[in-house]
């Protein structure tokens, strides 16, 4: 089951976390987004802190023409780009989430950025749906 919160849309599958990774990536690259950055939350914490957590993964993808049409309506929605999605293994399931692109619009208080928004949307809420 799909969720959606005011920043994030979400799902927890029973895929596995390196299956679900895969898979993520191969849905965006359908959707027309590209990982551009990929954090591994778990490696860096235990680097870092020496703090032991769960598999967690954030996957900075990005559309370039949704980008280029949002840079030209908000010059500085870069500092909201590039979109987050999260892979995390968790106790019920793989978790796997996507940034609510309407917080664009509630962010940036400009509502030229909503037919932006409403695709990228439709875009990331498929992948989600999919995975």
């Amino acid at each position: 089951m799909t969720t959606t919160t005011t920043y994030g849309i979400t799902k927890t599958v029973s895929a596995g976390y390196d299956e679900t990774i895969a898979r993520v990536k191969d849905l965006l690259k359908e959707e027309g987004f590209g990982v551009l950055t990929e954090i591994d939350v778990r490696a860096t914490l235990k680097q870092k802190l020496d703090k032991e957590v769960e598999p967690y993964v954030i996957l900075g993808a990005c559309n370039p023409k949704l980008a280029s049409r949002a840079l030209e309506l908000e010059p500085d929605i870069g500092l909201l780009l590039p979109c987050n999605v999260v892979v995390a293994r968790r106790a019920e399931g793989t978790f796997v989430g996507v940034v609510n692109p309407a917080s664009m619009v509630s962010f940036t208080g400009n509502a030229d950025l909503g037919a932006v928004s409403h695709e990228a949307d439709e875009r990331l809420r498929r992948v989600i749906e999919r995975v």
